[in-house]
């Protein structure tokens, strides 16, 4: 083995760190303590700030190609419902996306929020479907234009017997 460690050496002119030699980027670990106390001091302060935690990836199930401007969700609690909505709509808004209606229904879990379609309505979706979908608060939502008539589904039909 140390043959070829010396070949390998040799060839690339490369020479071995020595135990005494450090790196001119080591970490102690007090530095990795004052690091760990600025971050837990960040999540603080974006907590006071009332900023969103950064949430795992979710799986995304509503299909893009659905997205008309219209989004339903069911809220967990109906009594934040308004409050989702405002958030969701004020996240929106920082984006570029603009609300034009918010309807809240009676019973409070089912809130309906109506976009106005961008110059990229796939991008558009993407960024709302991304967000909607790490929301804890929220059970479930699907891309839905109220006004609209639901799709006709598409019935195949057997093949033809020659």
């Amino acid at each position: 083995m140390n043959v070829f460690k010396k070949l390998y050496r040799d060839f690339f002119g490369l020479t071995e760190q020595t135990a005494k030699q450090h790196s001119m980027f080591s970490v102690t670990d007090k530095d990795v303590q004052n690091m760990q106390k600025m971050a837990t001091v960040a999540q603080q302060v974006k907590k006071a700030l009332g900023e969103d935690e950064e949430l795992d990836e979710a799986q995304l199930l509503n299909k893009i190609s659905d997205y008309q401007g219209g989004i339903e969700f069911v809220v967990n609690d109906p009594e934040q419902s308004s409050q989702i909505a405002d958030t969701i709509a004020q996240w929106a808004a920082k984006k570029g996306i603009n609300l034009i209606k918010k309807t809240i229904s009676k019973s409070g879990r089912v809130v309906y929020l109506y976009f106005r379609m961008g110059q990229d309505p796939v991008a558009d979706s993407q960024k709302l479907q991304g967000y909607i979908s790490q929301r804890p608060d929220i059970k479930h939502f699907r891309f839905n234009v109220r006004t609209q008539k639901p799709k006709p589904e598409v019935k195949q039909l057997p093949p033809a017997k020659i």
